[in-house]
């Protein structure tokens, strides 16, 4: 016979989303179950990037889930936008108010596996979903196999599907596991990480007629920067000598500092929103409700601010019986969710260029940086997106 477990919440992810969920969820006394068909050590060591939102940071740090953002990660109060030679920054503080923390999602993951086994959440890794049941009963459940390949039931009084854009739950909820809007994009990003200091006490965003570049980092040693490129690109077809003298070209004016690269690799991008978030009992969040160009910095911070929301309306549905935030989740959530996508694709139309951009092209694309650099408005509207809206309900 098939095993059957049962618990409040069954959570398919131990992504940023699914783990955040999970630790507020138990703040108020529910308990999950969260599966992830990835082992530990492969959750905890791809190393992804990671700029989070102050009000990423603050959910983080005031529900305990993570006090190294602040002692490990590294604050900064802007970015410089870099075109025709000259690069500007945009100062979040005196804009704002607000910063942003560099802090990688992998980093964060480990916090948040360590904070949940330490509570003894019930956290299964190499367990894979095959599909998800009865999202409009009472008692929908996960169908998944184990590391051995024995197959089980978690039976739950709701179910979240946090399992990136690939997701399983997908299907449950919108009917189809690729049922969304989808903007592809002409162009990926050639990632590198290297062995040497900064290039920059804070990220480079370069618009550059031979192409963006982004000047990142990742602590005193290690670096990352990226290159426009092909989405077909061999990322072992370029030289080391290629790609430094490739992405100097790109920051005309700024003299980066080099070292041996050791990781290297295509970053493919697209905007992605479901067509439901919702259906009864069965919710989608994160990447299997959105994806984002990763231009804007808002993917781990938007499927933070999905989770501040579901939590709120989860604790009403399960601890008071009030169903009503949960009805309103998605319109809410799709509120900022397409804020954020207009950003994200502002940021990557502004600072990409497309295969084929006329000369026309170009030169009204360095008119809006000149806008937005020249304009306290625009820039004001650039430093109070990328920091963060406020999370509604905090």
């Amino acid at each position: 016979m098939t095993e059957t477990t049962r618990t409040r919440v069954a959570i398919i992810g131990a992504g940023p989303a699914g783990l955040l969920l999970s630790h507020l969820l138990a703040e108020a006394g529910i308990d999950s179950i969260v599966i992830d068909q990835r082992t530990r050590d492969e959750i905890e060591h791809t190393i992804r990037a990671g700029i989070l939102e102050q009000g990423t940071v603050e959910v983080l740090r005031e529900s305990g889930a993570s006090d190294r953002v602040l002692t490990v990660g590294s604050r900064h109060e802007g970015i410089e936008l870099r075109f025709a030679g000259e690069g500007h920054r945009i100062d979040f503080e005196s804009l704002v108010g607000r910063s942003v923390w560099l802090y990688p999602q992998h980093e964060v993951l480990k916090d948040l596996i360590a904070a949940r086994i330490a509570a003894g959440q019930d956290l299964r890794f190499g367990v894979t979903a095959t599909r998800v049941d009865g999202a409009g009963t009472d008692r929908p459940s996960i169908v998944a196999t184990d590391a051995g390949g024995r197959e089980f039931v978690i039976e739950a009084e709701f179910v979240v599907g946090a399992d990136g854009s690939r997701s399983v739950a997908r299907a449950a909820v919108t009917g189809s596991a690729t049922g969304g809007y989808f903007r592809e994009y002409p162009f990926a990003w050639f990632g590198i990480l290297c062995e040497a200091p900064p290039s920059s006490d804070e990220l480079i965003y370069s618009n550059s007629p031979d192409g963006f570049a982004l000047i990142s980092q990742r602590s005193a040693t290690i670096q990352r920067m990226y290159l426009q490129c092909d989405p077909e690109l061999d990322p072992n077809s370029m030289s080391d000598r290629q790609i430094w003298d490739d992405l100097q070209s790109r920051v005309d004016g700024h003299t980066l500092i080099e070292g041996p690269i050791f990781q290297r690799d295509v970053l493919r991008f697209r905007s992605f929103v479901a067509h439901e978030l919702l259906r009864g009992r069965v919710a989608l969040i994160g990447d299997a409700a959105h994806t984002v160009p990763p231009t804007g910095a808002k993917g781990m911070n938007l499927a933070v601010a999905d989770v501040v929301l579901l939590d709120r309306a989860l604790r009403a549905l399960l601890l008071d019986d009030d169903s009503r935030l949960l009805e309103a989740f998605p319109e809410t959530a799709l509120r900022r969710i397409w804020k954020a996508q207009h950003f994200s694709w502002w940021m990557t139309s502004m600072l990409h260029s497309t295969p084929d951009a006329s000369d026309f092209d170009r030169l009204r694309q360095l008119g809006e940086l000149r806008s937005v650099v020249e304009s306290e408005a625009g820039s004001r509207y650039l430093a109070e997106a990328y920091t963060g809206w406020p999370l509604a309900g905090r």
